[in-house]
């Protein structure tokens, strides 16, 4: 095997069929099948409809990412694949595909945490992590703070989310504000014409002194201040109603990520997930981080999403730092703790 490693990752823990190649930190292909438009109907994820659409895209998505990286199944070293956490079964189409791939072609399988790849994805575009960082991961199922001192050894729980996650409470107000599904984009798009002073939404466990997160009272807040203004017949101008909650949900994430730096004296922050694509929440990252004399680091993002890329990465740096592969036997693991790398 070469000193850089060829890894072809697959991720399927929720609506996206994502396969990646890197060799060591280079990415060669980023290949990633949605399946949103089939759930936008239902204004959420049907973990059925996305285990159907696994099934359907695996193949064409692996044949996709050889042609793009311009490689063949004789070239791969190994194969990665997220074991958990997501859905049940989206997670059971990746893995059972992974085992195939892995047997077939005589290659050792990596089982990976899905949270831990959002971290690792950053050295695809930012080269290798600084040891330790704090990793600030927002996504529709996740709101996390991590110690990271090692991705592929040791990631550690700072806080997380206690009900809904920053992703989550933009699907719902966006569904509040008659705005399509997924509702991050709409919202973020909206909220370029408002003000993100309009309305003074609260900010859940703002001062608690704790690293966790909640956004349920802020999500319910929302809902509660449409709903009587539609009632008395005013008007509702949403982009302040977007920008507004939007902005709610960017001062607790950056404030408990600049918190966290502090408490554990880290200097390096870096934020993943599928949030960290909006728009204020990197540009208020960065005001923050530059007064605090905390280095930033966001992927483009292409590589926030879920993704087959970051799950390649991880593996990468497992086979690089000569972890042992997984069993044939892994389960697909939907509540996998982040604290469990590799399984």
């Amino acid at each position: 095997m070469a000193d850089q490693p060829l890894v072809l990752g697959i991720e399927t823990s929720c609506d996206e069929t994502g396969v990646g190649i890197v060799r060591g930190h280079t990415l060669l292909a980023n290949t990633i099948a949605s399946s949103v438009e089939q759930h936008a109907r239902f204004g959420g994820v049907v973990p059925e409809v996305a285990s159907r659409a696994h099934l359907e895209a695996m193949t064409p998505a692996v044949e996709r990412a050889l042609a793009e990286a311009g490689v063949g199944f004789g070239d791969i070293d190994a194969i990665a694949v997220t074991a958990g956490p997501g859905l049940a079964g989206a997670l059971l189409v990746g893995v059972a595909a992974a085992k195939a791939y892995s047997l077939g072609l005589g290659v050792p399988l990596y089982g990976v945490n899905h949270l831990a790849a959002h971290v690792a994805v950053d050295q695809l575009e930012h080269g290798p992590l600084p040891k330790p960082c704090v990793a600030l991961l927002v996504s529709g199922g996740h709101s996390s703070l991590l110690l990271v001192p090692d991705v592929a050894r040791d990631v550690i729980s700072l806080g997380s989310t206690v009900d809904d996650a920053a992703g989550e409470a933009f699907d719902k107000v966006a569904r509040v504000l008659g705005l399509p599904f997924p509702g991050g984009p709409h919202i973020d798009r909206e909220a370029r014409d408002g003000s993100g002073t309009a309305v003074a939404f609260p900010r859940g466990k703002y001062d608690d002194g704790t690293l966790d997160f909640s956004f349920s009272g802020l999500k319910t807040a929302v809902a509660r201040w449409v709903e009587a203004r539609r009632a008395a017949g005013e008007s509702i101008h949403v982009p302040d109603v977007a920008a507004s909650f939007q902005e709610a949900v960017v001062d607790v994430l950056t404030r408990k990520a600049i918190a966290a730096c502090r408490r554990y004296d880290v200097r390096d922050l870096l934020i993943g997930g599928g949030v960290a694509a909006n728009s204020r929440l990197r540009t208020l990252a960065r005001e923050r981080c530059q007064a605090a004399g905390i280095r930033l680091r966001v992927p483009r993002p292409g590589l926030c999403t879920d993704n087959g890329a970051m799950v390649a990465a991880l593996g990468a740096d497992l086979v690089s730092g000569g972890a042992a592969p997984s069993a044939l036997t892994i389960p697909a693991d939907s509540s996998l703790p982040i604290t469990t790398v590799h399984v």
